[in-house]
């Protein structure tokens, strides 16, 4: 996706990438990033919960209007679970014997 963003980028077309893999992302030289600390797979938010979903789509186009300086990042305020931000991290992909 980020490479997808630089080349649009590069042919006058602003994007706001929306993702979690914050170092490869990153790395990738984005213009703007969406940072959520959620799962792989799940960068707007929990499934049906339209709230976070809609908050989250605010946001980036709020850094698309206003971010001043190329490769720009935010993070989302949102958390994954209320009982901490990354908890979800010990129990993704994680196969039951």
């Amino acid at each position: 996706m980020g490479l997808t963003s630089r080349h649009l980028e590069s042919n006058g077309i602003p994007t706001v990438v929306i993702g979690s893999a914050r170092d490869i992302t990153e790395q990738c030289g984005v213009a703007r990033f969406l940072f959520t600390d959620f799962p792989l797979g799940n960068p707007c938010g929990k499934p049906n919960d339209v709230t976070m979903q809609a908050a989250i789509l605010e946001i980036a186009l709020a850094l698309l209007e206003q971010a001043a300086f190329p490769r720009t990042t935010v993070q989302a305020p949102f958390a994954w679970s209320a009982d901490s931000d990354t908890g979800w991290r010990e129990s993704y992909m994680k196969i039951e014997s």
